[in-house]
């Protein structure tokens, strides 16, 4: 008895450090603020926490001048706080992290998240403790004999060719954490620049971000691009945060439509590619495995006789000598099943 108790202890202090949870602090000693060194400052305080399943996070700050809101991967990289999951105004706010996999959060308070109070974090499964060993008394079960193996191998099914996947859409935000605004410099190489390392492809998402009422989005014409006119735009956008989804390959071209603006070098030209990949497809056969003849050319003639009885067909002879063949294959037989009876009864 005093050898299960001890087991017994043993099993639930395993069971009890295994399921402790951890509470991190987000940002530490400097809380939730806005941080002086940009969105890295909360990207570098994650990358050396780790994070489970059931773990808590603490969000310090200062009650009226920010809170917490958990997002979409997509409202997190758009830094949109409108249709948060989850909205938290008090400090300090304690989550808990209830699932695995990426979880995003940020400041709602206007240009708050642009500023870098953002923080994106990735949960992993806590860690089962393993059970003890228990002894057991009954008998070791006999393995089952394996079936054989059956002879004839299983045809290998024909492999049909695979299309290239497609690559699931990408959300960019114009501008980076600056947004949508006149650039304080380089002109309309700033948003040049931008767009040169990117790889744009249908069905991916630009996002702008402008203050409300100073700016908005026109998408225009290689010409109207050129000289910064707004005369007839392909489509205009005042409230922001603008998502524009990329559903055509080519060019497109976009300016501010206040007046100046795009002439100072608030303006965008991206190259579209497409979106996804696929096998062509080859072409099918006529159902009877020949090719169609062409209008005015006479089909050749099957190679194969016309069947007995067809009109203007002339029927094969049927072989010689079919009946003295059946009858020399009968005596044949015969002989042998008289041997081989005889030989048995001696």
């Amino acid at each position: 008895m005093a050898r299960n108790l001890v087991l017994v202890v043993a099993i639930v202090a395993t069971l009890l450090h295994g399921s402790a949870a951890t509470s991190h602090v987000v940002g530490d000693s400097t809380g939730w603020t806005i941080p002086s060194g940009g969105a890295s400052t909360y990207t570098s305080w994650a990358s050396k926490q780790t994070f489970k399943q059931g773990d808590t996070l603490v969000f310090n700050f200062a009650n009226g001048q920010h809170d917490v809101a958990k997002v979409t991967k997509a409202a997190y990289d758009a830094c949109n706080g409108t249709n948060a999951i989850t909205t938290v105004t008090t400090s300090p706010a304690t989550i808990t992290l209830n699932q695995t996999g990426e979880h995003y959060f940020i400041c709602a308070f206007t240009g708050h998240c642009a500023a870098g109070q953002k923080l994106a974090v990735n949960v992993t499964k806590a860690s089962s403790p393993s059970p003890a060993p228990q002894p057991s008394s009954s008998p070791k079960a006999a393995s089952p004999t394996p079936a054989p193996k059956s002879s004839s191998p299983a045809p290998t099914p024909a492999s049909a060719p695979a299309s290239a996947p497609a690559s699931a859409p990408v959300t960019y935000t114009v501008g980076g954490s600056s947004g949508w605004i006149i650039p304080t410099s380089g002109g309309a190489s700033f948003y040049t620049s931008w767009a040169s390392g990117k790889t744009f492809k249908v069905g991916d998402i630009l996002v702008f971000n402008f203050a409300k009422n100073q700016h908005n989005v026109e998408e225009v014409t290689k010409n109207n691009y050129d000289a910064c006119s707004t005369s007839s735009p392909i489509a205009t956008y005042n409230a922001s945060p603008v998502r524009v989804t990329l559903n055509k390959t080519g060019e497109h071209y976009f300016i501010c439509g206040f007046s100046g603006h795009c002439a100072a070098g608030q303006k965008l030209a991206i190259n579209v590619t497409g979106g996804t990949s696929s096998t062509p497809s080859s072409p099918s056969p006529s159902p009877s495995g020949s090719e169609t003849p062409s209008p005015g050319s006479s089909p050749s003639n099957p190679s194969s006789p016309s069947p007995a009885g067809s009109s203007g067909g002339s029927t094969s002879p049927p072989p010689k000598d079919s009946g003295a063949s059946s009858l020399k294959a009968f005596g044949f037989s015969a002989t042998l099943i008289s041997l081989v009876a005889a030989a048995f009864f001696c």
